[in-house]
């Protein structure tokens, strides 16, 4: 019999989504309201409530969320062998709702970071994957719109993130607002627990239960194992950025190729099931595996300038916007709600415009789009640098010179975010492509450390951070447009013997 719930899945015949998916939708809305508004705040808290100069409140924005992208691989590895998608999710809600209330405490603002990175870990893959456990399977022709409405929850979090945490913590208090995100993350997490009888099976291992007062000792461990695995690190960061900063860039470059090359001969050895012949590479498959790492260098320099949003061009924002209306002054953290308001109106033509092409006489290929995307986010840049210089000479800016960086900057990541991931799982070997996924968004993650640490290291060189952003941005951008002949080769290397990839569920950033 069909039904709308997971408990049976439903019919691919059937257009209609099982219930399961607004449950998680839910959840995640709740979780990126949290994340987003804790995000637009801290900046501005580490400026203007504990007096950290710029350049470190900028680089400790990125040191946390470039971590954010590091912990899903491990938080997935542990949901996949140990614990199952539900339970590790409600471990990493759990944790993440600590870590938001810690932050209204200012002796705790170390704690409460780690707390965050170390729930978000936890919780963010597996969310994401409950999606597509919903489904009859790769093949379920509504997958695609599945994850296209679990992503417009993302945005809806975002949105409102801004408005509500952002006023309550630049009006009302910091303790308001970083606690009004934990508020959000208690919703969130209630919501996966209260309906999960919708959800039927999706994020159990074979014979486990659904999450009840049963597993409330495997939350409490995890929960303490996750706090003293904070305290521990931060025991031994000072030591260890030490011995990072120690390391030339070009070396730490290297080491990092050697390392992705040694991983990806390794990846099918050590996640073969026992009795499993694995199979090398073949030429074609590593042609297109070093087609997509290419192509990860590049994106690095996209988000390395767009995760500008939440830290120098927030301060810009907070500091050099005019946001006065009459008597009431705009808050800063709004500007941040434009992004993903702009992706609710722009997502539906960017699809349409792309199928269109696609089905036309001369499609543009994907590289070529992600080189055009660059462009663009190097245009917001040119914006922004125009801005910056007006406000260093006359003061304080209005609002729209803000609100065109970032039309100009969602414009851009709609050419290329989605085109990216769609492109990796096309292009990915099968064995691999859960790996090469994963190195694309720890390129991300790296990319959004340099966003906060670029300030300080321009300093004394002279080089306005914006006018690097724009040249890098542009000038990356151009160089992908002439290489797309080339990767356009490489993306699309088969054996002759090669057996199609088979279609893999989409990611999220």
């Amino acid at each position: 019999m069909t039904t709308l719930t997971a408990t049976t899945p439903t019919s691919a015949s059937n257009a209609a989504h099982p219930r399961g998916l607004y449950v998680l939708f839910a959840t995640e809305m709740w979780e990126r309201f949290s994340y987003y508004g804790m995000r637009a705040l801290l900046v501005l808290y580490l400026v203007n409530a504990l007096g950290y100069k710029r350049v470190d409140a900028l680089e400790m924005y990125g040191i946390y969320t470039g971590l954010v992208y590091l912990t899903p691989i491990f938080g997935g590895w542990i949901a996949d062998k140990y614990l199952g998608l539900r339970l590790t999710a409600v471990i990493g809600g759990t944790v993440m709702m600590l870590g938001h209330f810690a932050m209204a405490v200012p002796s705790l603002l170390h704690v409460a970071l780690g707390l965050l990175i170390v729930g978000n870990g936890f919780f963010k893959p597996n969310t994401t994957s409950m999606v597509g456990e919903l489904y009859d399977g790769p093949t379920d022709p509504r997958r695609d719109g599945a994850y296209t409405i679990f992503y417009m929850g993302i945005n809806l979090g975002s949105f409102f993130s801004g408005l509500v945490c952002g006023t309550l913590g630049q009006k009302v208090g910091w303790d308001w607002g970083f606690g009004s995100a934990g508020v959000g993350m208690g919703i969130g997490l209630i919501t996966l627990v209260a309906f999960q009888n919708i959800l039927g099976r999706s994020g159990l291992k074979p014979g486990q239960r659904p999450i009840g007062a049963h597993n409330l000792p495997v939350i409490l461990a995890f929960t303490a194992a996750s706090i003293a695995l904070v305290y521990g690190v931060l025991a031994v960061w000072p030591m260890l950025k030490g011995l990072l900063s120690g390391i030339p860039g070009w070396l730490s470059i290297a080491i990092g190729i050697a390392v992705i090359a040694i991983v990806i001969r390794l990846w099918s050895k050590l996640t073969a099931k026992p009795g499993q012949v694995t199979q090398p590479l073949t030429r074609a498959e590593w042609t297109r595996v070093a087609a997509v790492l290419i192509l990860i260098v590049f994106v690095a320099f996209f988000w390395m300038g767009f995760e500008q949003a939440g830290g120098s061009m927030n301060l810009f924002a907070d500091k050099q916007t005019d946001r006065h209306l009459g008597s009431f002054e705009i808050p800063a953290t709004w500007f941040q709600s434009i992004n993903p308001l702009l992706i609710f109106l722009l997502a539906p033509f960017f699809s349409m415009l792309w199928t269109a092409n696609n089905k036309s006489r001369f499609p543009l290929p994907d590289v070529a789009k992600q080189g055009l995307g660059m462009i663009v986010l190097g245009l917001g840049f040119v914006v922004m640098f125009i801005a910056q210089n007006r406000a260093n000479a006359l003061g304080p800016v209005g609002p729209q010179w803000l609100f065109w960086v970032y039309a100009l900057h969602t414009i851009g990541e709609l050419m290329l975010s989605p085109v990216g991931l769609s492109l990796v799982s096309r292009a990915a070997p099968h064995r691999i492509a859960a790996l090469l996924m994963g190195i694309w968004f720890i390129a991300n993650g790296i990319a959004n450390y340099f966003a906060g640490a670029l300030e300080g290291i321009l300093a004394g060189s002279g080089i306005p951070p914006y006018a690097f952003l724009l040249a890098s941005s542009i000038g990356m951008g151009v160089l992908l447009l002439i290489l797309t002949p080339m990767l356009n080769r490489m993306l699309q290397a088969r054996d002759a013997v090669e057996a199609p990839d088979a279609p893999l569920q989409p990611a999220l950033a």
